[in-house]
């Protein structure tokens, strides 16, 4: 699953929730009557009734929530794809966030830097968050300078990082 957004907050008394986007392409996901599964999985599946731009995010409507009440029942709840249903990038060079997450982060000589976990869009570029050995969090700025290869099938992704930088 294929998470596109996260709904924050009840909007009005109407049933209508705020939603904070967690994908390249909201206008595809977030359409009316597209169906989105959800985490946890007892909150859906939910029917997008209709849409609308928000200062930075989505107002949705749900088919079926009525209420503010229902909507606070959606609070902190993840809205899904499938991932199966997304179409491979026609460029090489672009990924999906599911394909890196879980992903080996290795050095040029092969030793681990540690794990992809999550991957978060900023304006300039994605950042890669990845899980230390040590247990600690390291941010690391998805570029091409940093991120040289990226080995889908060998599970990894080879990193050449600045003196330091994990150390932040």
């Amino acid at each position: 699953m294929l998470v596109v957004g996260e709904i924050a907050r009840p909007h009005g008394v109407r049933g209508e929730v705020v939603v904070t986007v967690r994908t390249d392409e909201p206008s595809e996901r977030f359409t009316p009557g597209a169906v989105l599964v959800t985490d946890p999985g007892e909150a859906g599946p939910l029917t997008i009734e209709y849409v609308r731009p928000h200062l930075g995010r989505l107002i949705v409507a749900f088919e079926g929530v009525e209420d503010r009440d229902g909507a606070e029942a959606l609070r902190r709840v993840l809205v899904c794809v499938d991932s199966e249903e997304i179409p491979e990038p026609d460029d090489p060079d672009e990924f999906h966030d599911h394909q890196l997450v879980g992903l080996a982060a290795v050095d040029p000589d092969g030793e681990k830097i540690g794990e992809v976990v999550r991957i978060d869009h900023g304006p300039a570029h994605d950042m890669l968050i990845l899980r230390r050995p040590d247990g600690r969090t390291a941010l690391v700025p998805f570029v091409g300078a940093m991120v040289p290869e990226v080995d889908l099938a060998g599970g990894r992704l080879v990193m050449t990082l600045p003196e330091g930088l994990l150390d932040l």
